[in-house]
């Protein structure tokens, strides 16, 4: 069996090769592909077979899905990018013979008026007519969207547009534990997994964040227009801002809140609590 990971390079990734390494596959069974291969050599030298792939470069994929059995494909980066770089992954994987794709899409991709929802949806759509046997893993969003503005909430507070809506986050190795088990396992053939961990309110965060630190954080709601002026004053690029400040609206909307306990069932524990991923962001940075 040869399982191959896309985007090891990235967070996700590269946690997720960690994972299946953990699960106990034999490193000559896993492929870690990446653009940027020199970021690999660790798992390299511990028997992992490292190749060169790049969405955008169809003959890259091609030879690095060659022999693959499963293929954990960790959605691109590049919004606006992903259905044809997806789409070339998906062609290389049919070329390939490849058996099962597993595809980290969004929470309730199909229903989210989430902005980057579409590029997830139409991916999805693309895995349904390729003919592939697939699964997908509907990430919720991730803990260290939040964790890793920590200093910024000790600064300056929380600021945003959530209102009350309920974010189901859980961290990338929750996430990459999950993916781990979907390729390293089996009868997984065909569903579709809502990810998430406990869900939290902005001001939840807040309270959290205080009681960890010991700081007196808030969290301040604001209209979205003011928001994205607000991300914009912050340095951010205008259409940068406005995709952070739409998302907020989406959490305010209930679409990053996920039902179900599919992400325990996965990993077959409860996911990161809030706090301790809180704790460790906070050592992290005192580090």
């Amino acid at each position: 069996m040869s399982i191959v990971v896309t985007g090891a390079t990235g967070q996700l990734g590269r946690l997720a090769v960690e994972a299946l390494l953990k699960r106990g596959v034999p490193a000559e069974q896993i492929v870690a592909t990446g653009r940027r291969v020199e970021t690999l050599s660790d798992l390299q030298e511990r028997g992992v077979t490292v190749r060169r792939a790049d969405y955008a470069d169809p003959e890259s994929l091609r030879a690095a899905f060659a022999g693959a059995e499963k293929l954990l494909l960790v959605s691109g980066s590049e919004i606006g990018q992903r259905v044809p770089q997806h789409r070339n992954a998906i062609a290389a994987a049919k070329d390939a013979g490849v058996q099962l794709i597993a595809y980290t899409s969004v929470a309730r991709a199909d229903s989210s008026s989430l902005g980057i929802a579409a590029e997830h949806t139409a991916t999805e759509q693309l895995l349904a007519e390729s003919g592939i046997p697939h699964v997908v893993l509907r990430n919720g969003w991730y803990t260290e969207n939040y964790t890793g503005q920590l200093a910024t909430y000790l600064q300056n507070g929380i600021v945003g547009s959530a209102g009350e809506g309920r974010v189901s986050a859980a961290t990338r190795a929750d996430y990459a534990e999950a993916a781990a088990a979907v390729v390293a396992g089996d009868r997984h053939e065909g569903n579709v997994y809502e990810l998430g961990g406990d869900p939290f309110t902005m001001p939840e965060l807040a309270a959290t964040v205080s009681a960890v630190t010991g700081a007196d954080v808030t969290y301040t709601d604001v209209p979205v227009e003011q928001f994205a002026q607000i991300l914009e004053g912050a340095g951010l690029p205008a259409p940068v801002a406005g995709m952070f400040a739409d998302i907020d609206r989406s959490v305010a909307a209930g679409d990053l809140f996920v039902e179900g306990n599919d992400l325990e069932k996965l990993i077959g524990r409860a996911p990161t609590p809030l706090a301790e991923a809180v704790a460790a962001a906070a050592a992290g940075s005192q580090a």
